[in-house]
């Protein structure tokens, strides 16, 4: 594939190649990729005829997958920035992504209409298209009016983090920013035209930006279903579409595992399985080997900042490197840096430092926060890790999720591993609560998987055997669920409050 490429370029070279061939399928609509384009190329036409300049950020605010991928692309070649908005939103919310942004055009589906008041409020938005599809379906007759020429160094996309651990911040990624890290990740998933994917991850969430982003660029097919409330419909769409591919967080793959029937399942086309979004647990990684003994498990680390990805552990390496990210996916560099800048030793904890075509442009209209972590176009993820002696990373926490606790800095993820290991446990999150004594108290907030019991006592006397005594937590909170964001990341933030 040549460097130089544009990302809307992905879907105009499948659409020549693949014409009649299935891009997308979601319920009981499915469109070709020759279709694809020509309602990307008409919304395209509609964005020039409302004055659109290149630059200009354009939302997009639907569930639907044909409406999302065909704007999508259409925004692009228009030479907009591409603002896809999560669909689990609210005016507040809305109001400030919009603001942020300054966006001049919301295309929505028909549904979000709802949200008109507060998108009608927003200065910069001069058009709110409550009808995606009539963009491709009424206006036929425009004249038309030439594409802008577009460069790999011009902003294509801004996506707003999760808001995890903060106020959510926009960031920005180039054409070659996108264009690199897809090409990337298709040569170490080997992806082809002969692979489908089962997409439940959202299309405006950085993970499924990239799932959509890869199969786009290959011919291959994407089967939406982005809904996990009936994980078994799940499972039944896989088997039927004989789909290659599945990429979930590890929350997804706990569902399947502890809410499921995946147990009764056979996949027999299923090749991989694509694990990215939050750190798995060793022993959850090993369940899911056992329920998918044949299908090779990539586990992969990344950041939005880095257009989705930067690691990738090899399937072969599951078992002798359990807990590890891998390495360097291609085209990226990864140091482990103190905090000075110099490199650490072999197994010393420091912060991951990454360099490649894939890194972001910046946060938009945010330089200060841009200078926090884009030093010398170094990317400082803010994840604190360690490398072995074979140069596998193995991530020990996010910077800002260290708990001081007396004397000592904790890592809330080795807790976590280890609370895991607990036969009953679904899932689990490990924060500092403020304490008068000890600064921060450890809190572990653990969901039990159906019909299974497990007591405090039992679970804290389980962490006493395997943990240093000031890492065992000082309190365990059951719960039902866990608060989680619309990609199905904990919200850590809300458990600490």
């Amino acid at each position: 594939m040549q460097k130089n490429l544009l990302i809307h370029s992905f879907l105009q070279q499948s659409a020549l190649s693949y014409p009649d061939k299935t891009a997308l399928k979601q319920g009981k609509e499915q469109v070709s990729y020759k279709e694809l384009a020509r309602r990307a190329e008409q919304i395209s036409q509609w964005l020039l005829h409302h004055d659109l300049q290149p630059g200009d950020r354009v939302a997009i605010l639907t569930d639907q997958a044909c409406e999302y991928v065909a704007a999508y692309f259409g925004i692009l070649a228009a030479g907009g920035i591409v603002i896809g908005l999560n669909t689990q939103t609210s005016n507040h919310t809305l109001s400030s992504v919009l603001a942020d942004s300054g966006c001049s055009i919301v295309l929505s589906h028909k549904k979000f209409q709802k949200f008109a008041s507060a998108i009608n409020a927003q200065a910069s938005v001069r058009y709110f298209e409550t009808d995606i599809r009539s963009l491709w379906e009424k206006e036929n007759s425009l004249e038309q009016i030439a594409l802008p020429r577009i460069s790999p160094e011009d902003i294509g996309q801004i996506i707003y983090t999760s808001g995890t651990t903060g106020a959510p911040k926009g960031v920005m990624l180039r054409h070659r920013n996108l264009v690199a890290n897809t090409h990337a990740i298709i040569e170490y998933l080997d992806l082809s035209e002969r692979d489908s994917i089962m997409a439940v991850l959202p299309f405006f969430y950085s993970y499924g930006n990239s799932v959509l982003l890869t199969h786009i660029a290959v011919g291959g097919t994407l089967i939406v279903n982005q809904s996990f409330l009936y994980p078994n419909v799940i499972l039944d769409q896989m088997v039927a579409e004989g789909v290659t591919g599945f990429s979930g967080v590890p929350s997804s793959f706990a569902i399947l595992l502890n809410r499921s029937a995946v147990r009764k399942y056979t996949f027999p086309k299923l090749r991989y399985l694509t694990q990215a979004g939050a750190s798995m647990s060793p022993i959850l990684a090993e369940n899911l080997s056992t329920v998918f003994p044949d299908v090779d498990i990539f586990i992969m680390y990344g950041q939005t900042e880095a257009s989705a990805r930067l690691s990738f552990l090899s399937p072969e390496r599951l078992v002798d490197k359990a807990g590890s990210i891998g390495k360097a996916i291609p085209g990226v560099t990864l140091e482990i840096r103190r905090p000075d800048g110099t490199a650490a030793e072999i197994d010393e904890v420091g912060e991951i430092v990454a360099t490649g075509e894939n890194v972001m442009a910046g946060y938009w209209q945010q330089p200060h926060e841009t200078e926090k972590v884009l030093k010398n176009n170094e990317l400082w993820t803010g994840d604190l890790a360690r490398v072995d002696k074979d140069g596998f990373l193995f991530i020990e926490s996010r910077k800002s999720d260290m708990i001081k606790s007396g004397s000592h800095r904790i890592a809330p993820k080795e807790i976590e591993d280890i609370i895991m290991e607990a036969s009953c446990i679904h899932e689990v999150a490990v924060v500092g609560h403020e304490d008068e004594i000890l600064g921060e108290k450890i809190v572990a907030f653990s969901v039990l998987k159906k019909d299974c019991d497990i007591s405090e006592k039992e679970l804290i006397r389980h962490c006493r055997r395997n943990l240093q005594a000031f890492k065992v937590p000082h309190e365990i909170v059951f719960q039902s669920e866990l608060p989680k964001t619309a990609t199905g990341k904990i919200k850590k933030t809300e458990l600490k409050k």
